[in-house]
């Protein structure tokens, strides 16, 4: 699946609400911070305007923890790949922050999947049976 431009996160003020408002996973090689937006209830005329259902991804590596401007490009593209393949897992109205550690770029890419999709399951709320 594509990478969406409406899928970025883009203003600090949308990294600050997600670090501050949203909950944190901590998946050994990156953390995962989300926050669940609240839907939009705005009408024109007689019916409900419809809710922007895209989740939103940002992803950020430090040079204090991932390293050099190589390592840094690495570590967001991996990332940025990871939620890519799996972005069907989370929930369409979250705002998803993805931080690099150093460890994102030393452990194989299966590995960075699992990581990404144990923590998806967290997140996700249970399926009523």
């Amino acid at each position: 699946m594509r990478f969406r431009p409406e899928q970025h996160l883009r203003r600090q003020s949308d990294f600050r609400a997600v670090r501050e408002l949203g909950r944190r996973v901590d998946c050994g090689a990156f953390t995962l911070w989300w926050y669940r937006r609240a839907m939009p209830v705005e009408t024109t005329g007689m019916f409900p305007a419809a809710p922007a259902k895209n989740t939103r991804v940002g992803v950020v590596a430090s040079i204090a923890a991932v390293g050099a401007a190589v390592q840094r490009t690495r570590a967001k593209r991996r990332l940025r790949a990871v939620f890519r393949e799996h972005q069907q897992l989370v929930p369409p109205d979250c705002d998803l922050l993805l931080v690099a550690r150093a460890a994102v770029n030393r452990l194989p890419f299966p590995e960075v999947e699992q990581k990404f999709i144990e923590a998806c399951r967290r997140i996700t709320p249970p399926k009523d049976v």
